[in-house]
């Protein structure tokens, strides 16, 4: 029943943000990096709406903080904003560095995608052009490569701690293992054994506590 009137399409979500909060949302230009805890602030906004739900707007917000253009005014921006537009805190270095890597991820996904779809033999022709010079070179570089590359993982500084069952409470700093990857991060609701947390870069992620650990 109260899903009947609900908005469907994740693209409605998004324009019905935009007009909204129209000093906040922008579709390209103007873009600016959402304060944090900005899911809560909506949350309070949209009670008892009956077009778009908690988890449409989440999600929504969780495609429009990992756009491009999203990202690329998170490491040029000075200050956040607010669902007004009003400017909020200011975007750490830690934030900015964050951005600019997931942006740089998100492109060589982009470039490892379209290069997968180019014809086969071109795809061909390279991969042997690239495989003919170490047939000839003999083992040595691919020993020294290969060394290089167990030694990498190595690098690694801090003592890690789970975070404990008691502190796993709503707008708790913590840090969330995404990949292979921990990354700073609020607590934004809780829900049995579903955690839900907002990323420096404004994004929202559903984990597990298990997931969560001591900043």
């Amino acid at each position: 029943m109260e899903t009947t009137n609900k908005l469907k399409d994740m693209n409605e979500v998004l324009e019905f943000l935009y007009q909204e909060f129209p000093h906040c949302f922008k579709q390209k230009d103007g873009i600016k990096p959402l304060k944090v805890g900005i899911f809560k602030d909506i949350a309070e906004r949209i009670e008892g709406s009956e077009k778009v739900s908690k988890t449409q707007v989440r999600q929504a917000l969780r495609k429009y903080t990992s756009n491009w253009r999203y990202l690329e005014a998170v490491t040029k921006s000075e200050f956040r904003i607010d669902l007004d537009g009003n400017q909020a805190e200011k975007v750490e270095q830690e934030h900015i560095d964050h951005a600019q890597k997931a942006l740089e991820e998100s492109r060589a996904k982009m470039a490892k995608r379209k290069k997968q779809q180019r014809p086969r033999q071109d795809s061909d022709a390279k991969s042997f052009k690239k495989k003919a010079p170490h047939t000839a070179k003999g083992g040595e570089k691919n020993t020294a490569a290969d060394k290089s590359a167990k030694a990498a993982p190595a690098k690694r500084s801090g003592k890690i701690e789970p975070l404990p069952a008691t502190e796993v409470k709503v707008n708790n700093k913590v840090k969330v293992k995404l990949g292979q990857a921990l990354v700073n991060a609020v607590i934004t609701e809780v829900n049995k054994d579903d955690v839900h947390v907002e990323l420096v870069t404004g994004m929202q992620v559903k984990t597990k506590a298990d997931s969560l650990y001591i900043v």
